[in-house]
Parts: structure tokens; C-alpha cells; sequence
């Protein structure tokens, strides 16, 4: 072992240490509770599968979670496409504005959208007094919006995840299409939405991971009648004091997402994103 590896390995392990101590360890105790609260076995897990209820809550979570990701990553693709198409200046101008919702709490932000969102919130009195509506629209405590406060939420991150890999794109494969005689139109299907692949790859990963842990936007903008996974752990936690069941429904969301991560990297769009080489 040279000396550089030497050090290398001394400068990895404390940190190796530390991850095992605040992330694996309590990870072993939430799946040992599941198998010994409030007895050994596997009767938490049987429980699961057979309570509609949970069925119901499993149901809203990958609903919302699907719709919050295809409404995030197309709209972000938007922006990210047209801030890469900005000069340098505006560029910077466009990504602060992109970051400035990471200076605001999750909280501020939940609250803000039940302002604007209620039925006598700002958008409904605007569509009211202008004739467009006759009755208040009912926008917030239901499924849109939660949907609405969860895009919000998660927008600035796909936009910098698509701004990276679109703004890596070679522009003189695009001049040799246009050079080719291709259409606009035809640079944008065959040529520049292939090449961004990898960018939406990992921009659906992250949104969809993160989307079946929300917790504080369902909570507040559903108003208990959208409840999500991350919701019904916390109150089997906190309120039922049902810790075999929070943590064996812990548990399968994590097995859950770590299967949908191996399962995403095997597509070669998802291996080009890491570097992972070609297909």
C-alpha cells in the first residue's frame, strides 16, 4: 500500500465510521423493532398485506408520487431547456431565481400555496371577480393540492439536475443537424431530447424517491385527507404508538426504493447519468 493510499484509507474511515453510526445503526434498530414490537415474528409485516387501509394509504402515495414527477420533470425540462439557451448573465440571473426556494422553509411555502389555493384565497377571488368562475374552486385539503405544493417543492432541484446534463450537450452536434438541413422541430426530436436522456433519467429518480417520503407539504396542503406514507408512519409513531407496524412499513419502503434504484440503473439512459459507461 503506497502512502497516498495510506492516507486516503485514514481521511475514509472516520467518515465511514460516522456514516455506520448515524445512518446503518438506527436503520438496524427500525428493522429490528419490526421483527420484536409488539412481539417476535413476522406478524407486523403479515399485518401489511392485509390491512385495507394501509392498501388505501400505499395507493395515494404512488399516485400522487407519479403525477408530482411527470408534472416536475416536463416542467422543469422547460425551464432548464430555455435557461440553457440564455446568454451568460442571464443564465446566472435565472439559476438565483431557481435557488432563492431553497432560502425558504418547506413550512412558509406549504402555508403560502393554502393562501393562494383556498376558496377565498387569492386565485379564487381573482378567477371570481373576473367572471371566469361562478363558485370558489375547492384547490387545496385534496389530492391537487398536494400535487401542486409537492412540484413547487421539487422543481428547483430537477431544474439544476437538467441544467447540468443540458448544459453539457455538445451544440455542434446540433449545428451539424441544422447544417444537415433538420427542422427545428426535428433537432429537438431526434437529436437533442436523446442526447438529454441521462439528465431526465436521474431528475425522475430523485423526484420520485423524494416523493414517497413527503411528509410536511401532504400534511398541511392534504389536511389529513391525502395521506401519505410518510404521514401514517408518524402517527402509528406518534400517536397509536404502533411501532412494530411504522417500522415494518419503514422497512418495505425502503426495500421498495432500493429495488427501484437497481432496477433503474440497468437502463443504459440511468448508467450514462453516473458515468457508468456505455449501454
Amino acid at each position: 500500500m503506497t502512502r497516498f493510499q495510506r492516507w486516503a484509507l485514514a481521511l475514509t474511515v472516520p467518515a465511514a465510521v460516522l456514516s455506520i453510526g448515524l445512518y446503518v445503526f438506527p436503520i438496524l434498530q427500525v428493522l429490528a423493532l419490526s421483527f420484536l414490537e409488539p412481539k417476535p415474528g413476522f406478524g407486523n409485516y403479515l399485518s401489511l398485506f392485509g390491512n385495507s387501509a394501509i392498501g388505501r394509504v400505499v395507493r395515494t402515495t404512488i399516485t400522487v408520487s407519479l403525477l408530482t414527477t411527470a408534472i416536475t420533470v416536463v416542467l422543469s425540462y422547460v425551464v432548464a431547456f430555455a435557461i440553457v439557451q440564455m446568454s451568460r448573465g442571464r443564465r446566472r440571473f435565472a439559476l438565483f431565481l431557481v435557488m432563492v426556494p431553497f432560502w425558504i422553509s418547506v413550512l412558509v411555502r406549504a402555508f403560502s400555496w393554502i393562501t393562494i389555493l383556498r376558496r377565498n384565497g387569492v386565485l379564487n377571488t381573482v378567477l371570481t371577480e373576473s367572471g371566469a368562475i361562478s363558485e370558489p374552486l375547492d384547490l387545496v385539503y385534496n389530492q391537487f393540492g398536494v400535487v401542486i405544493g409537492m412540484v413547487h417543492y421539487m422543481m428547483p432541484f430537477a431544474i439544476l439536475l437538467l441544467v447540468a446534463n443540458l448544459g453539457d450537450i455538445d451544440r455542434r452536434i446540433i449545428q451539424a443537424a441544422r447544417s444537415l438541413g433538420a427542422q427545428p422541430a426535428t433537432v429537438f426530436w431526434r437529436v437533442w431530447l436523446p442526447l438529454s436522456l441521462p439528465g431526465i433519467a436521474i431528475a425522475t429518480l430523485f423526484t420520485v424517491i423524494f416523493s414517497l417520503g413527503f411528509l410536511v407539504t401532504p400534511a398541511i396542503l392534504g389536511a389529513g385527507r391525502v395521506l401519505m406514507i410518510a404521514e401514517y408512519i408518524s402517527v402509528q409513531i406518534s400517536s397509536t404508538l404502533r411501532w412494530g407496524v411504522a417500522t415494518a412499513l419503514s422497512t418495505l419502503m425502503l426495500v421498495a426504493v432500493g429495488a427501484l434504484v437497481a432496477i433503474a440503473m440497468r437502463h443504459p439512459a440511468m448508467r450514462a447519468a453516473f458515468g457508468g459507461g456505455r449501454a
